[in-house]
């Protein structure tokens, strides 16, 4: 009896190919995605995922790193530090990028905006739409409502909505949070997954995850 889907398909359930596994697709300079993982997209072939990654140029630097068991939904988009423009000066118009002369004010990369990379924790689910601004760090845990604009961190466990984003709960007590950071479900093995899925998908006490931390 198998004890979990082939994390190496492209589609794991054939079934259903609105949904991939996307660290599956070719790689991508600069972008890092953790198994099981995966996009949903009921419009177009789940495969266009990359093209919702926008303005991410390999000569910037910065990353995309998203970790484990994330559900990401159709339209989910990541913004990247290619979307800015330099900021001091009286106009914010790239007069660089159309040639003619003005490539003399092309900016060096010191001078432009820098948010860093944009880091998507364990165990986060980003609803339909959501857009995702350079930088961010989405902790694990998180859930992100439908057509939400992250713009500044979110914690983890926490439920972030809106436009932009504000934290509207946390989805547990400090207690329990505190004890599902410690225990890390995500990296263990298929077969220990396997075993406590009843678990992992149905309880929320403090109780449950001090048994399950005390497992080998």
């Amino acid at each position: 009896m198998p004890v979990s889907p082939d994390k190496n398909k492209l589609y794991p359930n054939e079934q259903i190919r609105s949904v991939c596994y996307i660290n599956n697709l070719p790689g991508r300079p600069n972008v890092e995605i953790g198994d099981y993982t995966y996009y949903s997209d009921n419009g177009r072939s789940p495969e266009s995922f990359y093209d919702n990654i926008q303005h991410h140029y390999e000569f910037l630097g910065d990353k995309l790193i998203i970790g484990k068991f994330c559900a990401l939904a159709e339209g989910v988009t990541f913004i990247m530090n290619g979307a800015n423009h330099r900021m001091e000066g009286f106009t914010t118009y790239p007069f660089n990028i159309f040639a003619g002369g003005w490539e003399k004010v092309t900016p060096t990369k010191e001078q432009l905006p820098f948010k860093g990379d944009t880091i998507i924790g364990n165990d986060v689910w980003l609803g339909q739409g959501v857009t995702v601004m350079p930088g961010v760090t989405i902790g694990h845990g998180a859930i992100v409502a439908a057509n939400s604009t992250v713009v500044k961190d979110v914690e983890p466990y926490a439920i972030a909505g809106g436009n932009p984003a504000r934290t509207i709960r946390k989805r547990f007590d400090d207690e329990v949070i505190s004890l599902l950071l410690e225990l890390q479900w995500w990296s263990w093995d298929e077969q220990k997954i396997f075993e406590h899925l009843e678990e992992l998908v149905s309880s929320s006490d403090a109780d449950t995850l001090k048994r399950l931390l005390k497992l080998p």
